[in-house]
């Protein structure tokens, strides 16, 4: 089984055959029973996931089925399941998760909304950041930043920054434009709320105290559909001036050669180039260029074309493919609601869902914990001397949720976690104890939620159980075939030899070909080759016109390289001259290359591939030799006519 249909274990669906199964086994191994209701449900799931249609035969199908299982039982046997790495990727997976189960509705609901809106409008902003600092109080910072404020309003910003921008503790910054998701969650809101042309009041996030002043507020600017050609400003041809190339490719595209083709030709970003330099669809802040932006968005019509550009990643020419306004509420808000789980938002829904649960199950608060805890910490915890007072009562319940209880011990604990940052910030340690016990409150009822949702949600117990076979499978596989099947050298020499007839390369040549946009061009191009002239003497010639302007591409390629003509005539020396992919091509073939044998080196990918499909077939009959399979036929041509009606 491919990496592929194990994985494919890993999704979650609903079966309804309209007729109730009991739970029989179907299938026996070594003792462990395995129901025609769980054989059914993973045969459903992965039926619209398998292209082959042989698999989705259901006596096909049953093989597959065995080998997932036999794979799970090898991989416990071995003690995979008991691997550190095993079970610390399985945890962070579980976290996660159990993230998807934690959040209320109404609150997420809400948030959805409010991002929606904000996403309508692009803000420009600029903010004064004063870093927390264990020297500084609070209201020091508070009053400085009203003081920085008067100024802020009505001075530019460089001569805001020249007054107060020290680089380290004071922080005077030019935000550019922004929209939802790009800035933590309250700097964004008070981003949103504050009206163009006026400074905010201070105001504190995670980072530090700021006050930021909203320059402009535009409606979005949506998404655009863009393609682009790039030269890296790195080139491995040291003979490729990456700006002189570039003008020679916009001369291209002015003389009407087609976009798309000159870009599979010699764009050097390969993820866009095999797609005619077709980039994914962007907003304003989505890329690390705001050049490349504005450039983008600047261009009006369809198939419009910018002047060449330069970024910190190379020289760009780009077109513009179409723009796409905002989408629909309705159609953004299952993105919306992923991203509103990742962000710092998150603690609204946290607080929303603890109080909500606090509802359903039986809660317990010690209203002595808070007079406790601000007695025998006082001063010492923000001074980092504090040491637990002989009599220190750490069993003491603080909470109680249903039959699970949380000590003065878990608080304590809890509290020392924060320790640091308080100490930094010199909070009053009434309001220490106050904020956090509320959030320990809060995070102890999650956290019984969290234990208990595999108990509590069987959609959730089902996704869970899945992702740890398929982890388990991963693992197995990495250990007995994908890594054998690298490091086996011997082995993979031994089986290449004795299938190397299967890995040819079809007929190459080596050659040197010239792309220009003219026939005209084509043919001076020609004769200067049969004269003998080098592609440098010919690029210096001929692209001192820019109408005349020619590209060079050099190397060893198969005949059917899509870069060279369909209708090659393959000789040695100077072609005649071909028209494909929208220019036209001459080429000096210096060598003809057989169609032959790849060596090991050169096939070892594929040779790899191959020979892990091999050590996986002899180990699975392995498999079936050492644990005993029962199936049982009566049950499984019962559920076979079942389906076939």
């Amino acid at each position: 089984m491919n990496l592929r249909l194990i994985f494919s274990f890993l999704l979650i669906v609903s079966v309804n055959f309209g007729f109730s199964q009991k739970q029989d086994a179907l299938i026996t191994i070594d003792g462990d029973n395995i129901t025609s209701e769980e054989f059914l449900k993973l045969y459903n799931k992965n039926l619209d996931l398998v292209k082959d249609e042989s698999q989705k035969q259901l006596e096909n199908y049953l093989e597959l089925f065995i080998d997932y299982k036999l794979k799970l039982k090898e991989a416990k046997r071995l003690g995979l399941d008991n691997d550190t790495k095993y079970k610390n990727e399985f945890e962070n997976y579980k976290k996660q998760l159990t993230k998807n189960y934690l959040s209320d509705n109404k609150v997420t609901d809400e948030l959805v909304k409010e991002a929606y809106e904000r996403m309508k409008y692009d803000v420009k902003a600029s903010h004064i950041l004063i870093m927390e600092s264990a020297e500084e109080d609070t209201l020091v910072t508070y009053n400085k930043l009203l003081e920085y404020r008067k100024s802020f309003a009505i001075e530019s910003f460089e001569t805001t920054k020249d007054k107060y921008h020290n680089g380290k503790t004071t922080l005077v910054e030019d935000l550019g434009y922004f929209s939802t998701f790009k800035m933590v969650y309250d700097f964004e809101t008070m981003a949103y709320n504050t009206e163009p042309g006026t400074v905010s009041m201070p105001f504190k996030t995670d980072f530090g105290y700021h006050i930021v002043k909203v320059h402009e507020k535009r409606p979005s600017r949506g998404k655009v559909n863009a393609a682009h050609i790039m030269l890296s400003l790195n080139q491995k041809d040291s003979t490729i001036n990456p700006e002189e190339r570039i003008k020679l490719i916009y001369s291209k595209l002015q003389q009407g050669e087609d976009f798309g083709a000159l870009a599979k030709q010699f764009s050097d970003d390969k993820s866009s180039a095999r797609s005619g330099g077709r980039l994914r669809a962007f907003k304003s802040g989505q890329l690390s260029s705001t050049l490349f932006e504005d450039t983008a968005f600047a261009l009006e019509k369809p198939n419009d074309i910018s002047a060449p550009i330069k970024t910190k990643y190379g020289w760009h020419i780009i077109k513009l493919i179409s723009k796409e306004p905002i989408k629909s509420f309705d159609e953004l808000k299952p993105t919306l609601e992923v991203q509103i789980k990742r962000d710092s938002r998150s603690k609204l829904i946290n607080s929303a869902m603890a109080k909500e649960l606090s509802k359903r199950y039986k809660i317990y608060k010690n209203q002595n914990t808070k007079l406790y805890f601000k007695s025998i910490l006082r001063d010492s915890y923000l001074s980092g001397t504090f040491n637990l007072p002989s009599n220190y009562k750490g069993s003491d319940v603080v909470l109680t949720v249903n039959d699970s209880s949380y000590t003065n011990n878990d608080f304590l604990q809890h509290l020392k976690s924060k320790q640091r940052q308080y100490m930094r910030q010199q909070t009053p340690i009434n309001k220490v104890i106050d904020n956090e016990l509320r959030l320990f409150y809060e995070n102890s009822i999650l956290k019984f939620r969290e234990d208990n949702l595999v108990n509590e949600n069987q959609e959730f117990a089902d996704v869970l159980i899945e992702y740890r076979d398929g982890l388990l499978l991963f693992a197995l596989m990495e250990k007995e075939i994908w890594n054998k099947a690298s490091k086996d050298t011997i082995g993979l020499k031994s089986f290449y030899e004795v299938n190397k007839s299967k890995y040819l390369w079809k007929d190459r040549i080596d050659m040197v070909m010239a792309t220009a946009s003219s026939q005209d061009t084509a043919e001076k191009v020609r004769s200067l080759l049969n004269d003998g002239a080098s592609s440098e003497a010919i690029t210096e010639t001929l692209n001192k016109d820019d109408n005349k302007a020619v590209i060079f591409t050099s190397g060893v390629f198969e005949v059917t390289n899509q870069k060279l003509p369909n209708n090659l005539e393959l000789k040695k020396g100077v072609s005649t001259i071909y028209q494909h992919n929208g220019g036209y091509h001459v080429l000096n073939i210096k060598e003809l290359i057989p169609a032959g044998t790849k060596t090991l080196k050169e096939a070892r990918g594929i040779v790899v591939n191959d020979y892990q499909n091999e050590i996986e077939s002899d180990w699975l009959e392995s498999l079936r030799e050492n644990f005993t399979v029962d199936v049982n036929q009566k049950l499984f041509k019962k559920l076979k006519s079942k389906l076939d009606n």
